[in-house]
């Protein structure tokens, strides 16, 4: 049964109205302003108020007005009734919140028309209301299953990729976590502002894992070949990073819409190799014509890949690998990028401790590669 609270100073017009509703409704009274705010925000709430205009203390127009502002009481429709009968009055009222205007003395059949009417009119705006939060939560949890899916999906072509590279596990994880560092010191810098935004952060953390799936494409005997490679095999070897762009750009182009962070996957894994001074590869860019998520991983990838310890190398000392990032500015990283570096290395540092790679892990890489080495790329 709906609830209808009646606010009216006088007693007969209470009694009038409660009479008139109580066959059809549940019926609240309250006989002043400041106890019909109180009554309207209590358990059970009304479905629908009527009010009168003039009242000692707090008029209508007041109650309303505290009504419409209050979130818990902002929904319930409000119904003036008073004597009131000039088109000003009316205006004023419904430029309120007001839903219809009443004039007394009231008109039984009239009444409850109206009311029939604007209950109709609130409970259809409740299912809607609870329909498009239903719809919400439904649409939500749909890309938070596309979101973890794309996570998972990236995640186990990344490790695809690692089955063949000597490098362990956590090497993803980790260059994840110093991007990520990276890229929000620089994020209200002049020179990177534009493009760090808090969505490109993320699906630049999020593509990272995909940098070195190019690999995939390298012939064993020159991927796990012990010692130093030679001119045409190193020339092998640096396809790999356009491997990685070409296996991501397929994919993109079977997508229903463009992905943003397949763009940025893309340059992160045909890109991250160039060098600040243009002697890097696949292209030789230089300077600023390097995407700014590949310079970012160029850093990352170089840090870790100096400070962990390989199934081929030992780990540099941490003083060591800081002198040779710091001598590499201006030269193979953008000298920003390297004064951001320097200004977190403490966090780079504790990443690298809270994700070290298990000594077993290293062990079982070595087995995995039968005692070969490989080079540092």
């Amino acid at each position: 049964m709906q609830t209808i609270l009646i606010v009216d100073d006088a007693p007969e017009n209470l009694s009038l109205l409660s009479d008139l509703l109580q066959p059809y409704y549940q019926v609240r009274a309250a006989n002043s302003g400041l106890r019909a705010l109180r009554a309207a925000a209590t358990d059970p709430q009304p479905d629908l108020i009527l009010l009168d205009v003039i009242m000692p203390s707090m008029d209508g127009y007041e109650v309303i007005t505290q009504l419409k502002a209050d979130p818990r009481t902002a929904n319930i429709p409000v119904i003036f009734v008073t004597a009131m009968e000039s088109s000003e009055d009316e205006e004023h009222g419904l430029a309120l919140g007001a839903m219809d205007y009443i004039t007394k003395p009231i008109k039984p059949a009239i009444v409850l028309a109206r009311i029939k009417t604007h209950l109709e009119l609130k409970a259809a705006s409740d299912w809607l209301h609870d329909r498009n939060k239903v719809l919400e939560a439904e649409i939500a949890q749909r890309m938070e299953d596309n979101l973890i899916i794309q996570d998972v999906t990236i995640r186990a072509l990344a490790h695809l990729a690692e089955t063949r590279d000597p490098e362990t596990g956590n090497h993803l994880l980790r260059t994840q976590s110093y991007i990520q560092i990276l890229a929000l010191q620089l994020q209200n810098h002049p020179r990177f502002q534009h493009f760090l935004t808090a969505n490109n952060i993320q699906n630049m953390v999020k593509s990272a894992p995909l940098h070195d799936i190019g690999k995939v494409g390298i012939p064993d005997n020159i991927l796990l070949k012990p010692g130093k490679l030679t001119a045409d095999e190193w020339e092998v070897m640096k396809t790999h990073s356009y491997l990685g762009f070409r296996a991501i750009e397929l994919a993109e182009q079977d997508a229903e819409r463009p992905l943003e962070f397949l763009n940025i996957a893309k340059d992160i894994s045909r890109y991250h190799h160039e060098k600040w001074d243009g002697t890097g590869y696949p292209d030789g860019l230089q300077g600023d014509a390097i995407p700014i998520s590949a310079r970012l991983m160029a850093l990352a990838d170089i840090f870790d890949a100096l400070v962990s310890e390989r199934a081929y190398k030992a780990a540099f000392p941490i003083e060591k690998v800081i002198e040779t990032i710091s001598q590499g500015r201006e030269r193979f990283f953008d000298p920003d990028i390297v004064d951001a570096f320097l200004q977190r290395q403490n966090d780079f540092i504790a990443i690298a401790k809270r994700h070290a790679d298990s000594r077993e892990a290293v062990l079982a890489k070595r087995v995995l590669l039968k005692g070969q080495g490989n080079q540092l790329l």
